[in-house]
């Protein structure tokens, strides 16, 4: 790892995160949402809404998963982080969250609800920090981590970038 990312992990006080890269939550508001008020994709009440600090270096990767609530990606600081995304109709796109608006990279994306998706550095060197948002507020019970096989048996179409984000 360089020097500037540990600096970074250290002075945020990130931890590993289970999908890939360093996180630390950063928000979790006090107030709630029903579970009667949720639907029936929801078991338990939600905080309204949940942020993270989110670090990933080159050579690591998110893995993909999906969760239950749309997540929102905002840029900080970094090379651009590429976040890979397979819609619920089976479309793969690679969004570049990043500053050089001019060029195609966007400072914030929304992921969609059930979308599977997975995230990795655009360069070779460095690290990318960017913070995640997710309304109903984040919880495990959430959030699936795609088992590889079962993830190209859906979409055989994506098996290479499938089998690159993926470790099980």
């Amino acid at each position: 790892m360089n020097k500037e990312a540990n600096e970074v992990i250290k002075a945020l006080g990130l931890e590993p995160h289970p999908e890939g890269g360093f996180f630390k939550e950063t928000y979790r508001s006090s107030g709630k949402i029903p579970e009667a008020a949720l639907g029936e994709d929801f078991e338990g009440d939600r905080n309204y809404c949940t942020a993270i600090c989110f670090l990933l270096l080159p050579g690591n990767f998110s893995a993909f998963h999906r969760l239950r609530q749309d997540e929102i990606w905002h840029y900080y600081s970094g090379s651009p982080v590429y976040v890979h995304v397979i819609d619920k109709q089976g479309n793969y796109t690679r969004h570049t969250v990043g500053s050089d608006i001019k060029n195609g990279e966007v400072p914030q994306l929304t992921v969609r609800a059930g979308c599977w998706f997975a995230s990795s550095v655009k360069k070779g060197s460095g690290y990318s920090l960017t913070g995640c948002t997710v309304s109903p507020g984040f919880d495990f019970a959430d959030f699936e981590l795609a088992k590889r096989e079962e993830l190209v048996k859906a979409y055989p179409q994506h098996e290479q970038i499938i089998r690159q984000l993926t470790r099980e």
